[in-house]
């Protein structure tokens, strides 16, 4: 398996000399929650604390201090028309210059962030796989393009994403964990059954969802009640991935649309299962 991702060690590594700002304190309506943070050096910047004029300010803030050599002060900004934002909210930064053991610690901060992130595998390198695993890349979760076939993984060369090759993705599915996505989209249909079948066998998925026609659909239908004998583990499939509402085939279309389906059913059961969590530790 090969990783490409946002890499927090690159970006150490060609700016030494930054400030992280963090978001110390919200009140009221704000563009991010105090778990924001951000990396500005005199040429770059890492992650973001949102915000726009909010955003602005600190890079300005961070940027003077950093020239200056001297300590940058707090801010504690009001969101309102003065400086032409309308969210209503308070928002308090902190800024920190950047030392080696500052510097460690954003790095395990990031892994602990990036470790945490649900997992999407999608498991075909097609057109609409590769598009499916862009529109995934943009956003917070660990996307994971699995392929039989070693030269459309090499094809597919999208960023921020992982690759797997294997000759048994069923078994990627067994080996996910808990909360993981599915997507099946591959190359041949007998596969794809194989795969969604293993995929709603778990009842710890986020999400199990596959492309296909009514006629496809129908079809698996049949497959896994005479293959597994339980009917019922259909109505957890997602099929069409991306819904019903817009006729448009092609892959762009197809993956925008499955794409916010996905991330609603990942963060959804994340955030389900951190409330049950803490309603069992009370």
């Amino acid at each position: 398996m090969s990783a490409a991702r946002e890499d927090i060690r690159g970006f150490l590594r060609r700016e030494p000399v930054s400030m992280l700002v963090e978001v110390t304190g919200v009140a009221g309506s704000a563009p991010r929650d105090t778990d924001a943070w951000m990396l500005v050096s005199e040429r770059a910047i890492f992650a973001t604390i949102g915000g726009g004029t909010l955003e602005y300010m600190a890079i300005d803030q961070a940027r003077r201090a950093l020239r200056s050599g001297l300590a940058a002060e707090p801010m504690n900004v009001p969101l309102g028309p003065e400086i032409g934002q309308c969210c209503g909210g308070r928002v308090g930064l902190a800024f920190t210059a950047l030392n080696p053991a500052l510097a460690n610690d954003l790095i395990a901060r990031s892994d602990r962030e990036m470790a945490a992130r649900p997992h999407v595998y999608v498991f075909g390198a097609g057109h609409v796989g590769d598009a499916l695993a862009m529109a995934l890349s943009l956003a917070p979760l660990r996307v994971v393009l699995v392929d039989t076939r070693e030269e459309e993984l090499i094809a597919s060369n999208v960023p921020r994403i992982e690759t797997c090759l294997t000759a048994m993705p069923e078994a990627v599915v067994r080996d996910a964990p808990a909360g993981s996505s599915f997507v099946i989209l591959t190359h041949d249909h007998a596969l794809d059954f194989l795969i969604a079948a293993e995929a709603l066998k778990r009842n710890d998925a986020a999400y199990v969802g596959m492309i296909g026609s009514k006629t496809k659909r129908a079809t698996f239908r049949n497959w896994l009640s005479r293959e597994t004998g339980h009917a019922e583990l259909f109505d957890r499939l997602t099929c069409p991935i991306g819904g019903t509402a817009v006729k448009d085939k092609r892959p762009s279309v197809i993956a925008t649309l499955a794409a916010a389906e996905i991330m609603t059913a990942a963060l959804t059961w994340v955030a389900d299962h951190a409330r049950l969590a803490g309603t069992v530790s009370r």
